[in-house]
């Protein structure tokens, strides 16, 4: 029998992670616009001076098509990608990165500040985290424990599907994924319980307005979201939110408004 989604949330998922990472670049490859949104995504981050002088986390960053898209955005920035998949983990590592960009194996929702200490030498001034807040167990877990290791006025942005506030946007999530991903999936993997999880988890996960309450409650302030363009509006966001600054301390501004 199927694992259900929440048992695949508690590690099952990892696992079918580990089995398709030889064939997710060509996986996501197929799919129109998926490099270009993560950029978008990237970009609405709003960091300044191309980075310069900044530490950021690409949390749950797969075979690193999130720390790409980081990288664009933020040149000259210090990036640890993160991910609990070794076997995606060994398909980034594999590519060619800048010495600045380095990648190491943790489940996010157990970051902890001195784990930040540890491997970034102290908090981190952006988080960027695509296609990972769903696959918790438990989301407002997550979020605390990114609270907990930015640093005060430090920016995070999940790259994300929703689709519970809208029929259309449910109904093209369903026939997309039983028409083109659920069967290409198995093509490339020989299985699909991965992909047939995508789907579930997906129409399961909160709508945009909730998810932007959860992250208000969470203690984030100035939350906001857009959708990207093309096939997916309304289907895939970007949200963002800072932790509250220091006033005694300067830092780099966050623009409340996104800009694609």
């Amino acid at each position: 029998m199927a694992a259900s989604t929440d048992d695949m949330k508690t590690g099952a998922v990892t696992d079918e992670f580990d089995h398709a990472s030889d064939s997710y670049d060509r996986l996501v490859g197929a799919n129109p616009g998926y490099h270009r949104d993560l950029r978008t995504s990237a970009r609405r981050l709003r960091l300044p001076r191309r980075g310069r002088g900044l530490v950021l986390l690409d949390l749950g960053c797969g075979t690193g098509a999130s720390t790409a898209a980081l990288l664009r955005a933020a040149p000259e920035a210090r990036i640890v990608g993160v991910d609990a998949s070794q076997g995606m983990l060994d398909a980034a590592e594999a590519k060619s990165w800048p010495r600045r960009v380095t990648f190491t194996r943790a489940r996010a929702e157990e970051l902890t500040p001195s784990w930040v200490e540890e491997h970034l030498g102290g908090p981190a001034d952006a988080v960027f985290a695509a296609y990972v807040i769903r696959n918790v167990p438990d989301p407002d877990r997550f979020l605390a424990a990114v609270m907990s290791i930015l640093r005060p006025g430090g920016r995070l942005a999940l790259h994300e599907y929703s689709v519970a506030d809208s029929v259309l946007a449910r109904a093209v999530w369903s026939a997309v994924c039983w028409g083109v991903v659920i069967p290409a999936g198995r093509a490339m993997t020989g299985r699909s319980d991965l992909f047939s999880y995508l789907w579930s988890s997906v129409r399961e996960f909160d709508g945009r307005a909730r998810l932007l309450e959860r992250m208000s409650c969470g203690g984030l302030e100035m939350v906001a979201s857009a959708p990207m363009p093309g096939w997916q509006y309304g289907i895939t966001h970007t949200f963002v939110g800072r932790r509250s600054p220091d006033p005694n301390v300067h830092g780099p501004t966050f623009e409340s408004e996104l800009h694609a």
